[in-house]
């Protein structure tokens, strides 16, 4: 190998979210990371929910905003049908 055209490759610390670090080596030195093999649900077998950058709370306004409109629409969709029964009820003699 030549001599003096590779980097510099010594251990690095990662530090997890969750509080897990180990020891690798890398050219970048010391890192955090927001999943690791501790705690990550593919190996732990258990769910997690992992919020990054207020993502799943941004994502829960919209979910109840649309939830909210749309139970808005529902109503104002059923106003009209309520109206036409009262109308054909109108029309249909009372004798019958």
């Amino acid at each position: 190998m030549r001599e003096g055209i590779h980097p510099n490759y010594p251990a690095a610390r990662v530090t997890c979210a969750c509080g897990n670090s180990f020891v690798t080596k890398s050219t970048r030195g010391d890192f955090p990371v927001d999943v690791c093999s501790a705690c990550h649900p593919f190996y732990t077998g258990t769910q997690k929910l992992i919020d990054t950058a207020g993502r799943v709370d941004r994502f829960r306004k919209r979910y109840e905003a649309t939830k909210k409109a749309a139970a808005a629409k529902a109503p104002a969709a059923a106003k009209p049908e309520k109206a036409e029964k009262a109308e054909k009820a109108a029309d249909k003699p009372a004798d019958a």
